[in-house]
């Protein structure tokens, strides 16, 4: 496929492009390792590997295309500079390879972008970049970033809409297949634009066709899945930023044609489901993973390969800010049922709350929140509590003591508006 890339040369992405992409990247990226996970293993019956890619110098795969594109770029580009936007991780990479080839460069980020990744892009510039926050979402940011290239002359650096790009980020899947001395049958790829989706199709196509890509996106930014659906690049009309790594409204023009022709089975994985997912890849297999990052290996909790399968997943990216597993953990509770959270009006009379306790509860729940307000009403007084149980199946057993106790509770949904509020 020849597409126009930015400098107006021709170019394709063919598996021989990645080839040359990994010969480029050689002593800058690292060969991240290939590990084999027992507990997705276990949980899946087939034999489950991560690449960990959160391991890079900039703790994601992104350097790989960001650094393969501006190695490419001619004296008078490189003195002109570059300019990106990103949502944190690409900035990151962009960083890295500026400082690296001593050129400037503006990246502009949204403001949703984690202030961790926003200090690491300051860090690895190493005086070499200019920061600058725009917008709330990554398409807001790639507006701004676009107006640079227009007023000011700079060179795009594209986080996956690219030839370059793809094909560095397509050199993972090269060094995976050299690692495993195989290819796998089945590889999960986080997908947000799409452009180490496109790489992994391309390669495997030409040197491995038998090997199945799945792409995982987040549910509230299925923007790959939108596309392929309707034939074309849609832009999304709600974005759900919360999986900030893989938040794109709409997916590269490039990736689309790549993905459109080679098939990628998609998958969508609920917010719900990556959080469970990064606190295990945490709590028992010590790895700590941004959103995006856990994207791939929470997609095993919904697509089930056969038992027996090689099957690696990419562990895309690990600079997530540890203040957000307070939220996190919430969330991932909330998804496995064994959060919920009620309005109880207690009558007030003495051993109210007792007999709530004693009656209502069961022998494994806590209360994790309760907030209690009197109204000028004498007769009740509302409460806002919050109940983790101690296995997900006893909330039936919750409710019906409930509805038999003499106190009215109210259970609030996770999806209504109330909630959001309240908790």
């Amino acid at each position: 496929m020849t597409v126009t890339s930015h400098g107006n040369r021709a170019a394709r992405v063919t598996a021989e492009s990645i080839e040359q992409a990994a010969e480029r990247l050689a002593g800058v990226v690292i060969e991240s390792p290939l590990q084999f996970n027992k507990r997705l293993s276990d949980a899946t019956g087939a034999q489950v590997w991560l690449k960990r890619e959160d391991l890079q110098p900039v703790r994601s795969y992104k350097l790989r295309g960001a650094y393969n594109l501006i190695a490419q770029l001619d004296a008078d580009e490189r003195a002109a500079g570059v300019v990106c936007a990103s949502a944190g991780n690409h900035g990151q990479g962009v960083a890295f390879a500026c400082a690296r080839l001593g050129i400037h460069g503006r990246i502009v980020v949204p403001s949703t972008t984690p202030r961790q990744k926003r200090q690491r892009m300051r860090q690895l510039g190493e005086g070499s970049v200019e920061l600058i926050v725009h917008g709330d979402s990554y398409d807001e940011a790639a507006a701004l970033a676009q107006g640079i290239v227009d007023e000011d002359g700079l060179t795009m650096v594209p986080a996956f809409d690219d030839p370059r790009t793809i094909a560095g980020q397509g050199t993972v899947v090269a060094e995976i297949v050299r690692q495993l001395g195989r290819a796998p049958e089945r590889l999960i790829v986080p997908v947000g634009g799409g452009g180490m989706l496109a790489g992994c199709l391309t390669w495997l196509a030409e040197r491995h066709p038998e090997t199945k890509v799945v792409g995982a996106e987040p549910s509230g930014a299925a923007s790959m899945a939108i596309a392929l659906e309707a034939g074309r690049p849609r832009d999304l009309p709600r974005l759900d930023t919360f999986v900030d790594g893989a938040a794109v409204r709409r997916v590269g023009d490039l990736p689309f044609s790549i993905a459109q022709r080679l098939k990628p089975h998609m998958v969508s994985v609920p917010k719900g489901r990556i959080c469970s997912e990064m606190l295990e890849l945490y709590q028992t297999d010590g790895v700590i993973a941004e959103p995006a990052g856990a994207l791939a290996s929470a997609a095993l909790g919904i697509y089930r390969p056969n038992a027996g399968r090689v099957v690696v997943a990419i562990i895309s990216g690990g600079n997530n800010d540890l203040s957000r597993y307070a939220e996190i953990t919430e969330r991932a509770l909330v998804y496995e049922g064994r959060k919920h959270y009620f309005l109880v009006d207690f009558p007030q009379e003495p051993g109210a709350l007792r007999r709530f306790l004693d009656e209502v509860l069961g022998p494994d729940d806590d209360i994790t929140l309760f907030e209690y307000v009197k109204r000028s009403n004498r007769e009740t007084g509302p409460a806002l509590v919050g109940i983790e149980l101690g296995d997900p199946a006893d909330l039936h057993g919750l409710l019906d003591r409930m509805l038999n106790s003499r106190i009215g509770v109210e259970r609030i949904p996770p999806d209504s508006p109330f909630y959001r509020f309240a908790v």
